[in-house]
C-alpha cells in the first residue's frame, strides 16, 4: 500500500501521541480557577486550542448541537480500541449520557496543541475529570489525560475532531478536591502565539 504525505503525517501524529512535555512558567488561573501555564503556540495551534476549549464547553453546557458541530463526519471516538465509535452519529450516541450530564459529568481542558509537517492536522492533549453520579466514593471521581487529533476543513477554515481518545487509563481519586489537584498538576496551557 502506498501512503500519501497527508496519511503518513497523520500516522506519525497518532503514533507519537505519548510524548512528554516540558513545564513552562505558571500563568494566571483560567475561568474555573485552575492555574494555567503559558506556552508558545503558532497562530494555527492557538486556533485548535480555542476550538478544543469550545468543544469542552459544549459538553459543559449540555449542548448536543454544538458538540456535533465540532465532530468530523468520519470521526473515530474511543480511537485505538476495538469498540471505537465510527462516525459523527455513533459518537453522538455514545456520548449522549455525557452530553446530558445527568449521571456522568466530564470536564476537560486543552493543554498543549502541536502541528507538524501538515498544517491542517493537529494534536491536542490535556487533563480530564470524569464524575459518575451515585457511584461509591472510591469510584465516583476518575482523572486522566485525553488526546484528540483535529483536521482543518480548507473550505470553511474550521477545525473538526477526527480522532478522540484517552491518552492514559482513567485513575480513581478520592474526592473532587483530589481531581482538582490532578488538573492543577497537569495544568492546561494558556495559548500564546
Amino acid at each position: 500500500m502506498r501512503w500519501g504525505p497527508r496519511a503518513a503525517t497523520l500516522v506519525l501524529v497518532v503514533a507519537g501521541m505519548c510524548c512528554a512535555r516540558s513545564q513552562p512558567a505558571a500563568g494566571p488561573a483560567d475561568a474555573d480557577g485552575y492555574p494555567t501555564l503559558k506556552a508558545s503556540h503558532t497562530e494555527r495551534e492557538c486556533a485548535v486550542w480555542a476550538r478544543e476549549q469550545s468543544f469542552a464547553r459544549s459538553v459543559e453546557r449540555h449542548d448536543a448541537d454544538a458538540f456535533a458541530e465540532h465532530v468530523h463526519p468520519g470521526a473515530v471516538f474511543n480511537a485505538g480500541d476495538a469498540a471505537a465509535q465510527r462516525g459523527r452519529e455513533a459518537a453522538l450516541k455514545a456520548w449522549s449520557n455525557i452530553i446530558e450530564g445527568r449521571t456522568v459529568v466530564l470536564r476537560w481542558r486543552p493543554g498543549i496543541v502541536q502541528i507538524g509537517g501538515d498544517p491542517d492536522i493537529a494534536l491536542s492533549r490535556g487533563p480530564y475529570v470524569l464524575e459518575t453520579a451515585g457511584a461509591e466514593p472510591a469510584k465516583r471521581w476518575r482523572v486522566g489525560q485525553f488526546q484528540s487529533v483535529w483536521v482543518r476543513d480548507p473550505a470553511s477554515d474550521t477545525w473538526h475532531v477526527l480522532y478522540d481518545m484517552s491518552a492514559t487509563p482513567p485513575e480513581p481519586v478520592e474526592s473532587l478536591e483530589a481531581a482538582r489537584r490532578f488538573v492543577a498538576a497537569h495544568a492546561p496551557l494558556a495559548c500564546t502565539s
